[in-house]
This record gives C-alpha cells, sequence and structure tokens, in this order.
C-alpha cells in the first residue's frame, strides 16, 4: 500500500486544474462512490439507515458540476447526501461534527484562482481523514463505478440553515463578556465561501462592518481580493477610516489582520496575539501547553513565544503537518505564517473568523490595538532565495552545501537559523536564512545559493 497509492489525494485531497484528469466529472463520480463504499463498510448502522455526508462548496463555477457528480457517486453506493451550498472549509468540518455525519466533503481549491477546484473530506470527528481511509478509497477507485439495487440507494437534500449554524458556532467562541460594538471593521471574503457568513458573525457581535469581497460570480474568488491580496483590503481600510481589517481567503480558513494604519499582521503576528492572551487567561501553563509553528515561522515569533513561558515547536510547512504536531503534544494552539491559524479549544481544524475572534477577544481584554498587543514579538529579517536545481538533485549529499550551511551556522550562532528545502511543486530548492543582521543574512543567504548553484552544475 505504499506511497504508489496516494495517485490522486495530495496533502489537501485531490486538487488540479477543472476539465483535466482528476478534476473531471466522471472521476468526481467515481470518487463519490470509492469513497461511498468505504463509508458503508466502516459505519455499522442499524438495518435500513444509509451512512449520510454533508457537502459543502465555494462560489466557484466548477462547483455545480462537481457537487452532482459527487452526490451521483455518492447515491449509487447506498449514502445520502446533504447539500449546504457554499460554506467555508470550517463550517463543512463543523457542520459534519454537530449533525452526526459520517463524514463531510468540501469541493474548494481555497486560495487558488477560479479555474482550478479540489475535494477534500473531513472525517466524522470534523478532521481530515486518516490516511489509511484515503489509502483505501484510492484503492477502490480503481475497481470502477458500481450501484446498489434501487432499493438502497441514498437520497440527497439541502441543508437551509447550514450558514445559520455555522454563524452561531462562531460567535459562540468570542467570550460573553465582551462585544465588538464601537468598532468599524473592513471583512474582506475573497468573493469566496464566507461571503454570507463573515460580515454578519462580526456584525452580530456588535461591529460596524464594510463588507468587502462579497461578491462571488463563479470566476471572481481569489481574484485581487482576500488574504493573498491584502492590497485590497489595505486600500478599503484606509478609505473608510476603519480600525481595523480582516482578510479570508477562498474557502475560508486563511487569516491576515490589518491595523488602522494599513499594517499586515501575518499568520505569525496574530498567532502570538492569541498565545499571549491563552498564557495570560489560563495562569496554568499546562492547559496552554505549547505552541506549534513551521519551519518558515519567524525567529523572532519563536522568541517572543520563549519569554511567554512557553514551549514552542516547529512542523513541516502545511496545516495537516501544524494539526498532526498539535495532536502528538496534546498542545492547543498553532498555525503557519500564511494565515492558517488552528486554536483547538475552539475548532477542529484552522478557522480564519473564529481565530479573528480569538484575536479580537485577545485586545478588547486589554483594550490594545494589534500593534500594542505585537509590541513585545520583534521579527527578524529574512531572505529567501529559489535555486534552479535539476529533479532529484542530492543536495543533502553535497559538502560544498553541508560547508557553505555550516559557515552560516557558526556565524549566525542562536541568533539565527539556515534552512534548505525543496519546494513540493517544481525543480526548486529554496535556501533562507535568517537572523538579526540583515546585511549578514543576505550576504550568508547568497554564499549557500551560489554554493547550491555550484553543485547543481
Amino acid at each position: 500500500m505504499g506511497m504508489g497509492m496516494r495517485r490522486y489525494f495530495g496533502t489537501d485531497g485531490v486538487r488540479g486544474r477543472v476539465g483535466e484528469e482528476p478534476i473531471m466529472p466522471e472521476f468526481v463520480m467515481r470518487l463519490g462512490y470509492a469513497a461511498g463504499v468505504s463509508l458503508v463498510k466502516r459505519h455499522e448502522l442499524p438495518a435500513g439507515e444509509h451512512p449520510a455526508v454533508l457537502i459543502g462548496k465555494d462560489p466557484r463555477i466548477s462547483g455545480y458540476m462537481l457537487e452532482a457528480a459527487l452526490e451521483a457517486g455518492f447515491s449509487a453506493a447506498g449514502v445520502n447526501v446533504m447539500l449546504a451550498g457554499p460554506i467555508p472549509t470550517p463550517a463543512v468540518a463543523y457542520l459534519t461534527r454537530a449533525l452526526r455525519l459520517q463524514a463531510g466533503v468540501v469541493i474548494s481549491a481555497s486560495h487558488n484562482p477560479f479555474y482550478d477546484n479540489g475535494i477534500k473530506f473531513f472525517s466524522a470527528g470534523g478532521l481530515k481523514l486518516p490516511d489509511a481511509v484515503e489509502a483505501e478509497i484510492e484503492a477502490r477507485l480503481m475497481d470502477g463505478m458500481g450501484c446498489v439495487e434501487a432499493v438502497c440507494l441514498g437520497r440527497a437534500r439541502r441543508i437551509d440553515d447550514a450558514a445559520g449554524r455555522y454563524i452561531e458556532f462562531c460567535k459562540s467562541t468570542f467570550p460573553n463578556e465582551f462585544d465588538l460594538r464601537g468598532l468599524k471593521i473592513a471583512v474582506d471574503c475573497a468573493h469566496g465561501a464566507a461571503y454570507h457568513i463573515a460580515p454578519k458573525v462580526f456584525h452580530e457581535l456588535g461591529a460596524e462592518v464594510i463588507p468587502v469581497g462579497v461578491a462571488p460570480d463563479g470566476f471572481n474568488i481569489n481574484d485581487g481580493v482576500g488574504a493573498t491580496h491584502p492590497g485590497h483590503l489595505r486600500r478599503a481600510v484606509l478609505e473608510h477610516a476603519a480600525d481595523m481589517g480582516i482578510a479570508l481567503d477562498g474557502d475560508g480558513d486563511r487569516l491576515l489582520m490589518i491595523d488602522r494604519q494599513g499594517e499586515i499582521f501575518d499568520g505569525d503576528k496574530l498567532l502570538y496575539v492569541i498565545a499571549a492572551a491563552r498564557k495570560e487567561r489560563e495562569r496554568n501553563t499546562e492547559t496552554v501547553g505549547g505552541v506549534v509553528g513551521t519551519l518558515m515561522s519567524n525567529l523572532g515569533l519563536e522568541h517572543a513565544i520563549a519569554r511567554l513561558g512557553l514551549p514552542f515547536a516547529r512542523a513541516k510547512v502545511g496545516d495537516r503537518y501544524v494539526l498532526e504536531l498539535l495532536h502528538e503534544k496534546g498542545w492547543r494552539i498553532g498555525g503557519e505564517n500564511s494565515g492558517h491559524i488552528i486554536c483547538l479549544d475552539c475548532h477542529t481544524t484552522g478557522d480564519a473568523i473564529i481565530s479573528a475572534l480569538q484575536v479580537l477577544a485577545a485586545l478588547r481584554a486589554h483594550d490594545q490595538t494589534l500593534a500594542q498587543a505585537c509590541a513585545d514579538l520583534v521579527f527578524y529579517p529574512q531572505r529567501l532565495i529559489n535555486v534552479r536545481v535539476n529533479p532529484g538533485f542530492d543536495w543533502q549529499g553535497d559538502a560544498g552545501i553541508s560547508a557553505a550551511r555550516a559557515r552560516a551556522g557558526a556565524r549566525l550562532g542562536d541568533g539565527g537559523r539556515v534552512l534548505l528545502r525543496p519546494s513540493g511543486t517544481e525543480p526548486l530548492l529554496r535556501v533562507m536564512v535568517e537572523g538579526r543582521d540583515e546585511a549578514l543574512v543576505e550576504s550568508l543567504a547568497r554564499e549557500i545559493a551560489a554554493a547550491v548553484e555550484t553543485a547543481a552544475g
């Protein structure tokens, strides 16, 4: 069952360009059928009861086609389908758990352009599917499509109150003793899945909301808006003299915030604000545990977390790895500088709206601005150089690269770090150097990059 089985499932489900394998209606119908058969097998239900799944999507034009294909596949396997329409990825995780369903399915390509789409699954507990189940679905895909007899087919129905239920869930993570009255907040939904949800959450908690990126037309998701293009929200914040801005990505799991001066606060900074507030609220370090970042988290964050008296651990880049490490250590908060922030004391998965509420609660508790809350967090200069290499290039075995790395490490001491990592998608080796002195960081990064170029020939 080795890695060869994972032909379709990447780190975040199945994703690709619409109209090319595997994002084609025929394949997606087979995927629904294969997943459905696995679910029927895994869940022993009382006689006559069908397993049930929830399907949510973002507003991409291809969502209609893929939703219909999945629905047909599940029905053919004898699985009932609940259609939630456009809702954020974390809303699917929540509703799957709240409605006691056997699985949740998200049709989304997150922060990618509209012509991409993808499918990912959540387990009954609102977590990503275990690898073994993904492998089983992959294996079953090879068997082709079947169909149960008519008396055993699954039914489909729409859930009318999916958005409303999720709005209430988000609000429940904000402390009762605070509200957002007197705050003017610009909320950029990236013309994505949270367009009819995020503005309501902040408005119902008392804020004056300026909705941005809330007119999806099937094609404009993430197009110059949202967390991946914060300039758009920055202009809105300054133009409306808002107190702050909140930017989500197309499927509602990534977050960036902007203060009234237009300064952008990335995942590292927001994670620090949440960690500091949790530490203070709990008094008892045991319950907070520690904080998980990634290999890309700024060293300044690691040092600031240490000053809070909390341990810090780095996962590989990717929110599923952050989640895995949190579960492994029994900790509750972690995140990536890209804005995926996970608060396991609130939800089973990364959630931009809920993370924003945790930041706002921290600011409310001390009547602070974002800049004040981040005063103790000093970022170190980082220099990232991408070097083209041949596929399969053995950078780890090269003496010249190792020597350059060791020299840089010795010069930086514990006030810096060197990271080399291959790109997951292109034939590149990423060279990253970080330290207190910008000029030194720059020259060491160039030196290592030169060594890589020489070795790569």
